[in-house]
């Protein structure tokens, strides 16, 4: 019986949803020579679900290279990445307030997909799922712009906006998974923790 999973993510939002889950996990973090934002780079002309499974795909594969490195007791290991999009064209974290502020003015007035994969290595076998969501936003002014990446809330999350945050007040509608848009789909989570062999 699996007691646990590792968790190779930074996020605290993931942490927190599989604490909702009730999953006992360890943190598998990358080693400080580790460019992890490196492997977040996205390929020409590359499709955003595409774009989020290749790089699910290529932390999980760092993240079983760090297991093995560390030698630590074999688990399951879960990997998630999160990217916004509008159209094809995807939204990654912004490199400043500016540049947060630029997404935040193109998203604004319009609905994008917030899409999640979810991947988990248990022993030689691999589980992946994707779960896409849409969000609307209202038409937001550029002091509303302005003033929200100026609480900093925006760096460090895709599409320059945390759905949990200050933001929240800006969204019209939600159609999809919530828990998917804060980093980590709960139903697609469970299901594939489940198949990796955790009684959840």
């Amino acid at each position: 019986m699996v007691q646990f999973v590792y968790l190779a993510s930074q996020s605290p939002r993931r942490r927190q949803l599989l604490e909702q889950l009730g999953v006992r996990y360890e943190l598998l973090l990358p080693d400080a020579g580790e460019d992890s934002e490196a492997l977040e780079v996205a390929l020409e002309n590359e499709a955003p679900a595409r774009y989020v499974k290749r790089v699910t795909g290529l932390k999980l594969d760092a993240a079983s290279a760090r297991l093995t490195r560390r030698q630590l007791p074999p688990a399951p290991i879960l990997c998630s990445d999160t990217t916004v999009a509008l159209g094809r064209t995807i939204y990654g974290k912004p490199d400043d307030a500016r540049h947060a502020e630029r997404m935040l003015s193109e998203l604004s007035g319009k609905t994008h997909r917030v899409l999640t994969a979810v991947n988990i290595q248990s022993g030689q076998q691999r589980f992946c799922a994707l779960s896409s969501s849409k969000v609307s936003f209202e038409p937001m002014t550029a002091d509303q712009i302005s003033r929200y990446a100026a609480t900093g809330e925006p760096l460090g999350k895709a599409g320059a906006y945390a759905i949990q945050g200050r933001v929240s007040m800006h969204i019209t509608r939600i159609n999809g998974s919530y828990s998917g848009i804060m980093g980590l789909p709960l139903w697609e989570t469970a299901s594939l923790l489940r198949a990796a062999g955790l009684e959840i």
